[in-house]
């Protein structure tokens, strides 16, 4: 017996710490924040003056727009490549280009993540993919909104990556079927914020709501250079994918604004109608309608000769509450109007024929619209009011 507890002092006394070994981790902590600092720096002060000069926000100045100040909790801010000096001490650090962390929203807890321009173009070979793989992960296990931020090209190497490693790839798909999980879970939103490609533009459009912004934004598969490769000839980044292209021709972005402070409000306002997640319903705001409310215009606004045209949309503004609609796609599939709004601080979705369009008469591409819109209030529980004509 004696002999045991001679043996566990010895064990305690080795244990316990000597000249050379310090009590604290106050080094190890220090040397996170730093690590954290450096993070925050980027691609550096001269690339991050360059995306300042082209008129565009870096990723962190957007989330922080986008947020409620001081809500923003980074997801690993460490995830990049370090250089390490003969004695094991960090020379420098190459921050991920994925910027990812859980923030509010008008209060509603989410998560947000967005491409870094400012390290190698946003390319996706330099994110560290189990970065923003983590992020989607996280949203559907937490059934969390997710808000993308994309301004970055596609997977499939880069000539630094060709550099590096001596080959490009042929870019792996895993964790895609989580992305696919997401739009029948959480809402996801995407904002197109630059030149996107590759499979950066196959999120943007895998979403419930997405945006582009006017001369800033493109969306392409392949960039102009690929392009005139292959035809012969030059094309500029907006005659190939710019907003105008794929907010009133393609329909693959739902809405096209003017700037990005406008995107990030246009966000928040398309979030406000929808729940956190398919178990939730969404959210009833204040009232704010007069009890007398009338709307007179009701009387008159359709013409009694049936040749001739009204606007839809001051009926859908008469009946809903008071600047309440919210319209998605307006520039896609124009015989028909879709949109969000509140009936007695309630959200609901509307569709309206507009006779303005070929009499109001639905084409192909209004019912891809209209598919799209009410697979978005059935996934959500929005319930519908349609206004045929």
């Amino acid at each position: 017996l004696v002999a045991c507890l001679q043996q566990a002092v010895d064990s305690i006394t080795l244990a316990l710490p000597t000249k050379e070994m310090p009590m604290s981790w106050r080094n190890e902590i220090e040397e996170i924040r730093r690590r954290e600092e450096l993070a925050k720096k980027m691609g550096g002060e001269e690339r991050i003056q360059r995306q300042h000069d082209n008129g565009r926000l870096t990723v962190r100045e957007r989330i922080d727009a986008l947020v409620d100040p001081g809500s923003f909790h980074e997801i690993g801010a460490l995830a990049g490549r370090a250089n390490y000096d003969g004695q094991s001490e960090l020379k420098d650090f190459t921050p991920s280009n994925f910027v990812l962390g859980t923030a509010d929203i008008d209060g509603r807890r989410v998560v947000i993540g967005g491409d870094d321009f400012t390290v190698r173009g946003g390319a996706a070979d330099a994110k560290i993919g189990d970065k923003s793989g983590y992020g989607e992960k996280y949203a559907l296990e937490m059934r969390l909104p997710l808000i993308r931020l994309v301004d970055g090209s596609g997977g499939g190497g880069s000539v630094k990556t060709l550099e590096m490693v001596g080959h490009s790839y042929v870019p792996a798909l895993h964790g895609f079927e989580t992305t696919m999980k997401l739009m029948g879970v959480v809402p996801v939103i995407c904002a197109c914020m630059g030149s996107v490609a590759g499979l950066g533009a196959v999120r943007v459009t895998i979403s419930h709501f997405s945006l582009m912004i006017k001369g800033t934004s493109q969306l392409f598969v392949a960039g102009p250079p690929v392009v005139e490769r292959g035809f012969g000839k030059p094309v500029g980044k907006n005659e190939l994918g710019g907003s105008q292209i794929h907010a009133h021709g393609s329909g693959a972005v739902d809405n096209e604004v003017e700037s990005e402070p406008e995107a990030f409000k246009t966000i928040k306002l398309f979030l406000s109608y929808l729940p956190q997640n398919v178990w939730q319903a969404p959210t009833r705001t204040e009232r704010t309608d007069r009890v007398e409310r009338r709307e007179e215009s009701l009387l008159t606004v359709i013409p009694r000769d049936r040749r001739q045209m009204y606007q839809v949309r001051e009926i859908i503004k008469a009946i809903v509450d008071v600047d309440s609609f919210f319209e998605i796609n307006a520039g896609y599939g124009e015989s028909l109007v879709v949109g969000l709004a509140r009936l007695d601080g309630f959200s609901i979705g509307i569709i309206a024929n507009d006779t303005c369009h070929h009499g109001g008469a639905v084409n192909a591409t209004a019912s891809e619209k209209m598919m799209r819109f009410v697979d978005l209030c059935d996934t959500f529980h929005i319930p519908v009011v349609n206004l045929v004509d």
